[in-house]
């Protein structure tokens, strides 16, 4: 549907950038961490661009659309008729908006952002994989993908395909596992609640007028539940009539294992699938891949895992990064099943996509087969990351890697504005 066009009255309810993980740990980074104590927690937010000069984001709960049209005399329905418009319609002005009175939409332009981002760049893989780079504001950029899977690839209770997207929720990263491309930089600040639904408004610009997002996971740049603050609000928006209509059950936040972040979502809200990244079954060798660990360790984060469990019902998911020759041993396997002892989950093995300039590699075919073998004669539940995206960088934090590399360093979050799978569980 394109801007212009009346949107339905209701949207239709849908009913890897997958986080790969680097080399250098805890770098420093302007406004970033240099160590796991100094890693945000939720509700202590990173540099965030509010001060910046121009219009405020329409979707984001502190631009105060509803307040503004309140104090301009609108009906409150018209709140709700714009985020109509901008996720049903898929509108790209408001000037498209034009069941709204020309003066409003006038106003609104002067007032609000609808894309607050320019598409730095747009890649294409020949599995239907798109990849978007999207630089923000204050010349940060981060990262988004659309994935398409087809009937035949997936169980899906409506009896089609997935079309699936996977967001991010920070600048970089400040968890610091080793392998991962994200966090070179460290975390810079916290995506605002706009920008990250804004993620979903340009990758549903990417489908024909006839197709809908159906899967939300919040696997890309940054730790998501060291921002609870503004992701929570774009997952409810996304759920709601008025936005995608996606269920609840249809989105994963994948964590690297936060007990208290854990416990808050179990507190607040426990409806989302949960995904742990593990990588390591023993906190030796998961300290070294993913340092904040140390400051942890295993026992909190499975303690925490299981009180989500109790509290939502949804089964858990564990991901487990094969790095070969580091975790991939059949005695790593056999240390991870008894880990997850007779806990009803799902183990999502992700052979490692190697990054250009990281010493890690990918595991062997045997290798691989050793490790599977362990876990499914022990009746773990496992399954494998199908590849998508590979030739186009799509793990996240690579696209922006490279580009940053071509281009020059990044802005840093201070300076002024510039202008504009895993599978997710059933």
């Amino acid at each position: 549907m394109t801007g212009g066009t009346r949107p339905p009255a209701e949207p239709s309810a849908a009913g890897g950038m997958m986080r790969q993980m680097n080399n250098q740990i805890y770098p420093a980074a302007a406004g970033g961490a240099s160590h796991p104590d100094a890693v945000q927690m939720p509700g202590a937010a990173a540099s965030s661009p509010a001060g910046l000069p121009g219009p405020a984001h329409v979707l984001d709960p502190s631009a105060g659309l509803e307040e503004w049209l309140a104090a301009r005399g609108q009906p409150a329905w018209r709140a709700k008729a714009i985020r109509r418009w901008l996720f049903a319609g898929r509108a790209a002005t408001f000037a498209d908006m034009t069941d709204l009175p020309k003066e409003l939409r006038t106003a609104l332009e002067e007032r609000f952002l609808i894309f607050s981002t320019r598409i730095a760049r747009h890649v294409h893989a020949e599995d239907g994989t798109e990849k978007l780079l999207l630089e923000l504001a204050d010349g940060q950029r981060i990262e988004c993908v659309l994935l398409r899977e087809h009937a035949r690839e997936v169980s899906d209770a409506a009896g089609g395909g997935r079309l699936t997207v996977c967001i991010s929720s920070q600048v970089g990263c400040g968890m610091g596992c080793v392998f991962c491309a994200s966090g070179l930089d460290g975390v810079i600040r916290n995506l605002t609640t706009g920008e990250i639904l804004e993620q979903l408004l340009r990758l549903q610009k990417l489908l024909p007028a006839e197709e809908r997002l159906s899967h939300i996971v919040v696997m890309g740049m940054g730790e998501p539940l060291a921002n609870l603050d503004r992701l929570m609000p774009a997952l409810a928006t996304a759920q709601h009539a008025d936005g995608l209509g996606i269920s609840q059950r249809r989105i994963t936040i994948s964590t690297v294992g936060l007990p208290k972040a854990i416990d808050r979502l179990t507190a607040e809200n426990p409806g989302y699938h949960l995904a742990v990244s593990l990588h390591a079954a023993e906190d030796a060798l998961r300290t070294r891949l993913v340092p904040v660990n140390k400051a942890i360790g295993l026992a909190e984060v499975m303690a925490a895992a299981d009180r989500y469990w109790e509290a939502s019902g949804r089964r858990l998911t564990f991901e487990y990064v094969l790095l070969g020759g580091v975790n991939d041993a059949p005695e790593d396997a056999a240390r991870l099943v008894r880990l997850l002892g007779r806990r009803a989950a799902l183990v999502n093995v992700i052979p490692y996509n190697a990054v250009a300039g990281l010493p890690w590699r990918e595991p062997s075919k045997a290798a691989q087969a050793r490790f599977l073998d362990v876990l499914r004669a022990a009746g773990v539940n496992v399954q494998v990351r199908r590849r998508k995206g590979a030739r186009i960088d799509a793990a996240c934090g690579q696209l922006r890697r490279l580009e940053s590399a071509s281009a020059g360093p990044a802005i840093p979050a201070t300076s002024p504005a510039s202008p504009g799978g895993t599978r997710p569980a059933e």
